[in-house]
């Protein structure tokens, strides 16, 4: 009877063992085999406007975007940086100050004119692009990168998908509001190039960009380089 004890006894702790070491095994394969974070998702909020604007055009109100992309990493050996490549939506809108923005007179360009302001609620131009952006990015804790110092550059190229302007207003003596879309795509340039750059820590960073390519084609509208400050938000 001692020794039948005995013999399971022995049994149940080889058996435990290598349970022991099995699970073990799992743990490290599951270690091995587990990615850090990488960014994938990029969600940016701007506030947004227009450089090199000529003196003839007024903004006011505030404008805003928002850009959405899915991104890939790619490590850069065993370093903190990498680079990254992806697809997103951009869209931003700009508000004129007591201004519309309309064809000219032949209709081959897009003018900015100041209107009666009796009547007038607003006048915005929303444009919305797809993008391919291309970062070189910086990690300070390479293990979590939700967590810890980050950066990086690069710039984003865009094809323009739609471009429209929103004049409200009311028509005087009476309280009808109505609402005007004009579309302007076509006086915009098809593509477009941005630098832009992002500081932070964790999953949120400020975030700029810069248009290298006029907003308007040449002599189809004022040749302005939109940008934009905000925050990012990064994670997955």
């Amino acid at each position: 009877m001692i020794k039948r004890i005995a013999i399971l006894a022995v049994l149940l702790c080889g058996s435990l063992q290598l349970w022991a070491q099995d699970v073990e095994k799992n743990s490290d394969s599951k270690t091995e085999i587990q990615k850090p974070s990488r960014d994938f998702v990029m969600l940016q909020f701007t506030y947004s406007s227009w450089a090199n604007k000529p003196d003839s055009v007024k903004l006011g109100g505030f404008g805003h975007g928002f850009n959405g992309y899915v991104c890939y990493d790619f490590p850069i050996a065993k370093s903190n940086f990498s680079f990254a490549a992806g697809i997103g939506i951009s869209t931003n809108s700009v508000y004129f100050k007591n201004q519309v923005n309309v064809t000219n007179d032949s209709g081959t360009a897009a003018t900015v004119r100041f209107v009666d302001t009796n009547g007038y609620k607003r006048d915005k131009l929303v444009t919305t692009y797809l993008q391919a952006p291309f970062e070189l990015r910086f990690f300070g804790n390479k293990v979590n990168r939700n967590k810890g110092f980050k950066m990086a550059i690069g710039m984003q190229v865009g094809t323009l998908m739609g471009a429209h302007n929103k004049y409200v207003y009311t028509i005087p003596g009476t309280s009808s509001k109505i609402t005007e879309k004009l579309n302007t795509r076509r006086f915009m340039n098809t593509w477009q190039f941005q630098a832009n750059a992002r500081i932070g820590w964790g999953n949120f960073a400020l975030y700029g960009f810069y248009n290298l390519t006029s907003l308007y084609k040449e002599n189809n509208g004022p040749q302005v380089l939109p940008f934009g400050l905000g925050i990012c938000v990064t994670g997955l």
